[in-house]
């Protein structure tokens, strides 16, 4: 009988703690590591990995699988690109707690924060819980590739406690503090790793209107982290609205920690242009751990933006008034009156109309680049719309249109809104190394329409670490940053490591082959609703739990990952 059940022999390891990489082999038993070492005996089955590196799974805090972990198995993008843990419920918008009358509210609310189609939630869930420890019950009675961890969302859980009170963003009273404090502390004793919310001002229902947490009082957050106090565990996971101002925003998270004595993690970007205010967030940061709080940004290793393209939710004519007459026609058909003098005239003429604000930054020209295969994330600002349209004498709008055109309707754009200072990454890279930030925002299982950066993590190594891009980054303190430092900011202290003992969620990874495809389009939802993939290619293998849920780029269809309860 084998010692162990697998063996990944002969590959170059980084350990996920930032130290020294070594050659070796791993044994994994029951789904732990039982060895690292050199020669170790023949396992049960073997990966060679001579010429990989070796690492722990990453850990993605910032995804949106509230959905996808109850309708499907796979949680892709983000397993497909070295994930073995995703942390959803971020921004405070999920399913629950929810009583049935609430539930075409929670809907609302996700389709407009997170382009979640109505009709897949409505017919993908099956709804069949009320409160959120029953919903992680749902959960954990699922099967999937990858580990999920769940925040408890503020939206739901406002609307729960207080009604249409809650919906309509009146003030909590006393009672409904109370409630929902209690709420909390029994959703963190039920495995919740935390609280979430958003203040950001463009976060809007599918209607239009603000959502329920949209600028709620500091109190009434105060409160409801005290539940996580009550329960002795949790992080406060907030979006604060940057459009307001740092000063005044940043002191939110003061006041919650202070109260609750939790930690926190917040949403941190540079702007394209002026000032680097960023800077003075990091000192603020470190004068609250300073203080004795435990505050972590979470910073998207590219530039954060949108996709757009005439099949998504986005692109730079979805709100003229003459797009309407086409809307709704198939791909060709709507290529084919484009190309009609008098409709072109019109689109390249009419201003946006109202809309969603998301729709708006689709014509963002001076940061609006074409997105092409191999996608450039980083690309140099002479091929923004802007810049092509001023050195050839037109319209940014023309420069736009001539490419939809000259790919049948196909061609794609990045939109890039932030973390592209200065055309150039320099910024993310400096926010990334400071040790206080955290790589994430990978938005896995939303967005379905307009992005698709759970592929962040092949991005970094990819970008910053084979090709030293943009300051570039060693390998073992890039892994570091997947692994061990992102899962540590969200208190998950039993992964993000190989060592012996530790859960065997690794990566087998050709760094020579490692790259990322162009993002398409699938229609794998419920109701064939379409969403964004991105694939990869370089992953030799992903393990979970000692079971391979991915070898050579492909789904092998195994499904060990579970429900992480709480924090560890």
């Amino acid at each position: 009988m084998s010692e162990y059940d697998l063996v990944i022999r002969g590959g170059t390891i980084a350990d996920g703690t930032g130290g020294a990489l070594i050659d070796g082999d791993i044994g994994i038993k029951d789904g732990r590591i039982a060895a690292i070492g050199a020669g170790l005996s023949a396992g049960r089955d073997e990966i060679d990995a001579t010429g990989r590196i070796v690492t722990p799974g990453f850990v993605d805090v910032h995804t949106h699988y509230d959905g996808q972990a109850i309708w499907g198995e796979e949680l892709s993008p983000s397993s497909a690109h070295g994930v073995t843990t995703a942390v959803m419920g971020n921004c405070g918008v999920g399913f629950a707690p929810c009583r049935k009358a609430d539930q075409d509210m929670l809907i609302n609310v996700m389709e407009g924060v997170e382009d979640i189609p109505g009709v897949v939630m409505a017919e993908g869930l099956p709804w069949d819980w009320e409160t959120f420890p029953e919903y992680l019950d749902r959960v954990d009675a699922g099967k999937r590739d990858i580990d999920v961890a769940a925040y408890l969302p503020h939206s739901p859980l406002r609307v729960y406690a207080m009604g249409e009170r809650g919906a309509r963003r009146e003030a909590a009273n006393e009672d409904d503090l109370k409630k929902m404090r209690a709420l909390t502390k029994e959703a963190i004793e039920a495995g919740a790793i935390g609280f979430a919310t958003s203040r950001l001002s463009i976060h809007k229902t599918a209607d239009g209107g603000s959502i329920p947490t949209f600028d709620a009082d500091v109190e009434e957050l105060k409160a409801i982290c005290g539940g996580m106090t009550d329960a002795g565990a949790g992080t406060f996971q907030v979006v604060l609205d940057a459009f307001v101002g740092w000063d005044k925003e940043y002191g939110v998270i003061d006041e919650v920690v202070k109260a609750c004595g939790r930690p926190a993690t917040f949403t941190l970007a540079s702007g394209n242009e002026g000032p680097p205010r960023w800077r003075a967030v990091l000192d603020m940061i470190a004068a609250s751990n300073a203080r004795g709080g435990q505050v972590t940004a979470q910073v998207m290793p590219r530039p954060i933006g949108l996709i757009a393209g005439l099949e998504l939710t986005v692109h730079p004519f979805v709100l003229c008034p003459s797009w309407a007459k086409i809307a709704t026609l198939p791909l060709a058909e709507k290529v084919a009156a484009m190309r009609d003098p008098s409709l072109r005239a019109a689109l390249l003429s009419e201003e946006f109309g109202e809309g969603h604000p998301f729709n708006a930054l689709a014509r963002n020209w001076e940061w609006m680049f074409p997105l092409n295969n191999p996608p450039d994330y980083s690309p140099p600002k002479s091929m923004s719309m802007a810049d092509q349209a001023r050195a050839r004498g037109c319209t940014p709008q023309e420069v736009a249109y001539e490419r939809l055109l000259a790919t049948d309707g196909k061609g794609l754009f990045l939109a890039a809104l932030g973390n592209f200072e200065n055309a150039s990454l320099a910024s993310a890279h400096e926010m990334l190394a400071h040790p206080d930030c955290v790589p994430a925002l990978g938005d896995g299982g939303a967005h379905y329409g307009a992005i698709c950066d759970a592929s962040y993590s092949t991005f970094l190594l990819q970008h910053y670490v084979r090709e030293g891009r943009d300051g570039g980054f060693g390998l073992s303190e890039a892994v570091h940053m997947l692994s061990a430092k992102a899962a540590r900011a969200v208190g998950l202290n039993d992964r993000g490591v190989l060592k012996v003992g530790a859960k065997a969620d690794i990566n087998v990874i050709d760094m020579d082959r490692l790259k990322l495809h162009l993002p398409e389009i699938v229609h794998d939802l419920p109701a064939g609703g379409r969403r964004l993939h991105q694939r990869a290619t370089g992953y030799d293998a992903t393990i979970v739990a000692g079971e391979i849920i991915r070898r050579f780029d492909e789904s092998t269809g195994a499904r060990p990952g579970r429900l992480v309860r709480g924090t560890s």
